[in-house]
């Protein structure tokens, strides 16, 4: 019985396992296709959603206090990484155009553009003494009704079922309520380290 059970679960696990790298090489293919380096898509992901964001960053964070806001920004980032790419396996949402075709979702922003604007709020009411909640709700109302409606008119973005823009203003909320309660418990750690 057991034999039987770890068979079919080998077999199980082999069909998942070709459909995953099926996939895989369809996405590739695609990106080749349609969303290589010679679309101006490519160009506008990479220059304005990607490298300028990074550089920005590098020239505006406070070096004092580099670890902590990235830190905090790592956050950002995995948690919006882990949440766009079960969007886009489950069919919620799409990017017609990738920076890379290995990695599903958005490249640009997830590790750039989005945690680098909510390190820039961060950084900021915290040098300003101004009320972290309230300018990181702001930011995300821009992201959700202002950006990705942006995104979705120029087919960089694509909504599918029955995910709407309040969805993804949750999201950003539940995201940076989250990270900014893990940054103050290692922020609670460090002090009580240091004691």
């Amino acid at each position: 019985m057991k034999e039987t059970i770890e068979k079919e679960q080998l077999e199980f696990y082999e069909k998942v396992r070709s459909f995953t790298e099926e996939t895989t090489q369809l996405r590739t293919d695609y990106w080749y296709d349609y969303s290589n380096l010679s679309t101006w898509q490519f160009w506008v992901i990479l220059l304005f959603m990607f490298i300028v964001p990074l550089v920005v960053l590098y020239f505006f964070i406070d070096r004092k206090k580099i670890f902590l806001i990235g830190f905090y920004g790592f956050n950002i980032h995995v948690w919006f990484g882990y949440i766009d790419s079960w969007g886009n396996n489950k069919g919620l949402w799409g990017y017609p155009y990738e920076l890379i075709p290995l990695i599903p979702g958005s490249l640009s922003l997830d590790a750039a553009l989005i945690p680098i604007l909510f390190m820039l709020v961060y950084q900021w009411t915290h040098h300003h003494r101004k009320n972290y909640y309230l300018y990181s709700i702001g930011l995300s109302l821009i992201l959700s009704f202002v950006l990705k409606p942006i995104l979705v008119m120029h087919n960089l973005f694509v909504l599918h079922k029955w995910v709407h823009y309040y969805h993804f203003f949750i999201a950003y909320c539940l995201v940076f309520l989250f990270s900014k309660l893990i940054t103050n418990i290692f922020i609670t750690m460090q002090k009580k380290g240091a004691n």
